[in-house]
């Protein structure tokens, strides 16, 4: 890949006031591809994820993780002295990130319409757990209720069990590539298809994103009066598609056409499945899916994960193991995509991190360096590129303002 090459948001200026998951997720996603993000931090407390473990010698590896890549100066943005710095910060900025409860912004006076005041090309991103309207909008929100709230909670896990939380923060992750996509579209308006250089507002919920995957659902209901509920492995849609046992462990495999369900019987040497009245057709392999899983696993059982892998494969059908961080961590394919990436820190080393997704062509993200210190910035932002005093910087420092 071009290393010289600068990346496609370099020269992009980014304020995140929004921490924790969602927020920093997306600013995360914008600093590997080259924009400049100045992350802002209460002097005091901090952003709670560097409480997150696992940690290695005191250093939360969360933090690490999410906050690469930026700039961390510290601020409170509650005194007024705190807001009017902020309003100096996004002067020249093209995004600001920002995950207070509705209407915080507002009663520090430094609300969207306040901000864009100061710089009308501010394009404002606002996550919150419901939105910034609506009778449920003043309520506090975190992923875990909006997974539930989305309907995603209802639609997981198998059906003779409860519903099923995500193991990871699906809820902030999906809603910050939700805001990456929509402060993009808004730069692109404001630079090129509007051209006159305005900004806008972005309000992004928690819940509204994953509500959004569940593509066909709400026509469904409407037209048939259908609520889905849970399937397990399989899909509503597809057969086979499953996670099967093999002889020292599990594998995945899906059919989502005809070609491909006639490959998986000729590897399991059942080629007459093809014809085998119940498995016609994809509608008759859903409606038959539980025959058709134990025909499949009784073939998996019998043999271990590589050799089931191989056998498929050599047919063209669909499958692959299940992995956990080691496997992909010493995983051909991962290393040859440089998927993962070592990055020497000041704290830990030389520590391996996931490299930029997704890969591109001609000017690639980078990982400069993993999550700094509390307020490491400070002095970059505030002395060299506001230009205050050195003795003004002292006294708001032991004022507790930044």
């Amino acid at each position: 890949m071009p290393d010289q090459a600068e990346p496609p948001l370099d020269g992009l200026r980014v304020i995140d006031c929004s921490g924790m998951i969602s927020g920093g997720f997306a600013t995360l996603q914008l600093a590997d591809f080259g924009a400049d993000v100045v992350m802002v931090e209460h002097p005091a407390r901090g952003d709670p994820i560097r409480e997150w473990g696992p940690f290695d010698g005191g250093e939360s590896l969360w933090w690490k993780s999410l906050a690469r890549n930026k700039r961390c100066v510290t601020l409170d943005l509650s005194t007024e002295e705190g807001a009017a710095l902020l309003l100096e910060l996004v002067a020249e900025a093209d995004l600001f990130f920002e995950n207070f409860r509705p209407g915080t912004l507002e009663r520090w006076g430094i609300g969207p319409d306040r901000l864009r005041e100061t710089n009308p090309g501010l394009v404002v991103v606002r996550l919150s757990g419901y939105g910034q309207t609506g009778p449920r909008s003043d309520r506090p929100g975190f992923g875990t209720v909006a997974e539930g709230y989305a309907g995603w909670a209802h639609r997981n896990g198998f059906p003779d069990r409860e519903p099923l939380l995500p193991p990871i923060s699906l809820a902030d992750l999906t809603a910050a590539q939700f805001a990456v996509q929509a402060a993009m579209f808004a730069i692109y308006e404001r630079d090129v298809n509007d051209g006159d250089g305005t900004g806008q507002v972005i309000d992004v919920s928690l819940y509204e994103p994953l509500f959004r995957l569940f593509v066909g659902d709400v026509e469904a209901y409407d037209r048939l009066g259908r609520v889905p509920g849970r399937t397990g492995n399989r899909h509503p849609n597809a057969a086979p598609r499953n996670v099967y046992e093999t002889a020292d462990g599990h594998i995945t495999l899906s059919a989502s056409s005809q070609r491909t369900f006639e490959n998986v019987a000729r590897a399991i040497d059942r080629p007459d499945l093809v014809e085998d009245e119940r498995f016609e057709t994809n509608e008759r392999r859903v409606a038959n899916a539980e025959a058709l899983d134990e025909l499949i696993e009784s073939w998996t059982a019998e043999r271990p994960t590589d050799r089931v892998v191989e056998i498929m494969e050599r047919h063209d059908a669909i499958v692959g193991p299940i992995y956990d961080v080691a496997d992909a961590v010493a995983d051909p394919q991962y290393r040859a995509r440089n998927d993962v990436v070592e990055v020497a820190d000041p704290d830990l080393g030389e520590v391996r991190t996931v490299a930029p997704v997704p890969k591109f062509s001609r000017t690639p993200g980078r990982i400069s360096h993993m999550g700094p210190d509390h307020g490491e910035h400070n002095e970059a932002v505030y002395l060299h590129e506001l230009g205050l005093p050195r003795e003004e910087l002292d006294r708001l420092a032991d004022a507790g303002v930044v």
